[in-house]
């Protein structure tokens, strides 16, 4: 039986085209495509599960229509994709808005409240619990932001992330890797990530699955 991975993610997971008017890459250029090229199509079931604007465990009160509160959707999503042997949690950089007022502790915290709900559910195989990747997101760059003065104030805080979700992964005891040790931002977007970059992050993601499922 295939192993089953959920990539659980905001629009870096969705494929936003850097600079773009929301306008998507194509399936086998987003991330998890990439890893599931790389993983085969034998072993493994890469399912995205992925929303623009996609917080941790915040809700955004300047999205009144449609909530992005990655802890009121996690539940949903494990119940509707079991048995899952692996959760890759790919989440923060829209906690980074500066309306959020966030640092780096407070966001991964938000992170670890996830992993704690995927380990409190049986939405594994036999009924056990999933396992957990945690992934710190991609540094806010330097870069043209499409979304007016969303993310002024988050490059700093963005790149005291990995480090804060590096520290939640292992009380968790969960498994870590760093996004942004593997893909940047280009000039065009202050928070999106390229196709090389999806290329990169993707192969670097397929490593750490075998890593974790063998």
């Amino acid at each position: 039986m295939k192993k089953s991975i959920v990539c659980f993610g905001d629009s870096n997971t969705w494929g936003y085209i850097p600079g773009s008017n929301c306008e998507r890459y194509a399936p086998d250029a987003r991330w998890p495509g990439v890893t599931a090229t790389a993983l085969g199509d034998d072993g493994y079931r890469v399912i995205e599960e992925a929303q623009n604007g996609r917080m941790t465990a915040w809700d955004d009160p300047c999205e009144p229509f449609i909530n992005k509160c990655g802890a009121t959707h996690l539940p949903v999503v494990l119940e509707s994709q079991k048995p899952i042997d692996l959760v890759i949690l790919m989440l923060g950089t829209n906690d980074l808005k500066n309306h959020m007022n966030h640092n780096a502790d407070a966001i991964a915290e938000g992170m670890g409240a996830l992993v704690e709900i995927v380990l409190a559910s049986d939405a594994g195989p036999v009924k056990a619990a999933p396992k957990v990747l945690v992934v710190s997101p991609v540094p806010v760059a330097e870069g043209k932001c499409p979304f007016g003065r969303l993310f002024d104030h988050a490059g700093p805080v963005s790149r005291d992330l990995a480090d804060a979700y590096r520290e939640i992964a292992e009380n968790l005891g969960v498994a870590f890797l760093d996004a942004g040790a593997h893909a940047t931002c280009p000039d065009t977007d202050c928070i999106h990530i390229d196709d090389s970059g999806h290329a990169a992050l993707g192969a670097a993601m397929a490593k750490k699955v075998i890593e974790i499922l063998g």
